[in-house]
């Protein structure tokens, strides 16, 4: 008999203990994936749209010839994913600072995390985002210079609440404008949020950005039997 619980993979980190597990929800009888840090949820199967959409949308933006994607944070890889299911998706670099992660996609844990892992365009690197961007270092190990047509980024709740105090820089003018050097002619910065619109982010977006906007997502919450909504931004960089 299919268990209601299993925890399928569990390792300390530096920000804390991080574990995967697998159970059945008795509000839609069906099999989640969950990826919690210590007592706080990080990802969930059971909502996925707006991840998704952090993909169509910043994708959408993009102009119409084949691209090179970073996406920052892999989780339960729905971003990623659906990143490949766009044909001009040539090469995808996944960058995710924990290990055990990479590592659950890689021992097929997930579902289709094997395949996600080894689908050839796709390159997992392990390393913290935040400090690729502010260091320099970039996000290809053999082209610290190399430029990008969309960096996709799912790791904070939102701009204001964030996983580690180090991640604060990223959403500065400063920050978002290194993030911006790293976007070819016409770029795009995606980020999810869990959080409604936030005005002020939108105004620092735009002083680093041509254009800027944040698209409200909503979806039915089964486990509330209403509805939810988390914010997708999509901002570029003159063409």
């Amino acid at each position: 008999m299919h268990p209601r619980f299993a925890e399928l993979g569990w390792a300390p980190t530096r920000i804390g203990e991080i574990s995967l597990r697998r159970r059945l929800e008795p509000a839609t009888r069906t099999e989640v994936y969950e990826v919690k840090l210590g007592d706080e949820y990080l990802m969930s199967s059971l909502f996925t749209v707006a991840e998704e959409e952090l993909s169509r949308l910043g994708l959408a933006a993009l102009p119409d010839r084949p691209g090179d994607v970073v996406v920052g944070g892999l989780g339960l890889g729905y971003t990623a994913r659906v990143a490949l299911a766009d044909p001009r998706v040539r090469s995808l670099i996944v960058v995710e600072a924990l290990a055990p992660v990479i590592d659950w996609h890689r021992q097929d844990l997930i579902p289709e995390g094997r395949a996600l892992a080894e689908d050839p365009r796709v390159t997992l690197l392990e390393g913290d985002f935040f400090a690729l961007v502010r260091d320099g270092a970039g996000f290809d190990p053999a082209d610290a210079g190399r430029r990008f047509d969309a960096i996709l980024v799912d790791i904070d709740h939102s701009p204001v609440n964030v996983l580690d105090a180090t991640h604060a820089d990223l959403y500065t003018p400063a920050g978002l404008g290194r993030l911006a050097a790293r976007l070819r002619p016409g770029g795009v910065f995606g980020l999810w949020s869990d959080d409604a619109p936030d005005d002020a982010f939108l105004t620092v977006l735009r002083e680093c950005f041509a254009t800027a906007a944040a698209h409200v997502v909503p979806f039915a919450n089964a486990l509330t039997g209403g509805n939810s909504a988390n914010t997708v931004y999509v901002a570029t960089t003159a063409a």
